[in-house]
């Protein structure tokens, strides 16, 4: 898959394509029957499979939805949707003034002049142009008199990604990310850099990675403990994650941290991507930091046996 970053670094382009519009957030099981029916149309006819989104965010923009919350970084959609075998990911940017194109200046200009569009499959619900003011009717006209065709995604499968984006959404809000990661086919990802931390992981005997997320609009599941697994060295390895406020040693200042089971290298400032497999509890504030040891061992352990029971590795307790 090749990205492109711009519709106008596409406009040499000397072949034809099929499109499909959105901005496809988590990528989930719902978009992936969109896309994976893109894939299959554009072979059979011989066009360049070509997704058109959206960054950031039009709600960011027009709305300005600060508390807008996410379910992929625009880097982790793109390593997604490249597993999925597309030809081209276009990244337009999102201005007020792209807002402000008419629904002919948009299928004119973006759709066939540089898209060379030649097949567009989209929700039957879709609007487009300034103020959101035209509709497929009108998509299949435009079609019509500009030499394009439009095939409708019915309303059941456009009912199934409103669905399985709601319920992912909500199942991260709980701390359920084994609905989540079921209705997404993969597993929820956190990715960021680490950073230095007070250092009070080491001192207990569990040292911890800081994972800070750059981007705010990235949904970070409900506080609490989770196994999870990561890619460090070019090799799987698995741990245990804590998101919260370390209430125990006073925190004040949310933090997400890694405790790694077989890695003791330098991560500082390296970024990296994080798998969330389980949620073991809720962030407590114990007694003493004793209580909390405690509680860190009795976690590891049910950590190891999740893991030994999902299949991913065998681990010794």
């Amino acid at each position: 898959m090749e990205t492109i970053q711009g519709i106008s670094k596409f406009k040499d382009a000397s072949f034809q394509t099929a499109v499909t519009i959105g901005t496809f957030d988590g990528v989930h099981i719902g978009h992936r029957k969109i896309l994976e029916r893109l894939i299959n149309n554009a072979k059979a006819a011989g066009l360049k499979s070509t997704v058109l989104t959206f960054f950031p965010h039009p709600r960011m923009v027009l709305q300005k939805d600060t508390d807008i919350k996410l379910l992929n970084t625009l880097e982790e959609k793109v390593q997604i949707l490249e597993d999925m075998g597309l030809d081209y990911l276009i990244v337009h940017p999102f201005t007020k003034e792209f807002s402000r194109l008419s629904a002919t200046d948009f299928v004119r200009d973006i759709l066939v002049n540089s898209l060379r569009t030649k097949k567009i499959i989209i929700g039957y619900d879709h609007r487009f142009g300034r103020n959101r003011n035209a509709n497929i009717q009108d998509l299949i006209a435009f079609g019509n008199t500009l030499d394009f065709q439009v095939e409708e995604i019915p309303v059941q499968e456009i009912d199934e990604v409103s669905v399985s984006s709601t319920k992912i959404r909500n199942a991260l809000r709980e701390g359920d990310v084994v609905t989540a990661n079921t209705y997404l086919n993969y597993p929820y990802m956190l990715t960021g850099a680490i950073k230095k931390g007070k250092g009070l992981g080491k001192q207990f005997g569990f040292p911890t990675a800081n994972l800070h997320l750059e981007e705010s609009y990235k949904l970070v599941p409900k506080n609490g403990v989770y196994v999870v697994k990561s890619t460090l060295a070019q090799r799987e390895c698995f741990g245990m994650m804590n998101i919260g406020y370390n209430p125990t040693v006073k925190g004040t200042q949310k933090s997400i941290e890694v405790n790694f089971f077989e890695f003791d290298g330098d991560l500082y400032d390296q970024k990296i991507q994080v798998q969330l497999l389980h949620r073991i509890r809720d962030e407590h504030k114990f007694d003493s930091i004793e209580d909390l040891q405690e509680q860190l061992k009795k976690d590891k352990k049910t950590s190891l046996t999740l893991i030994s029971k999902s299949g991913d590795k065998p681990i010794s307790l």
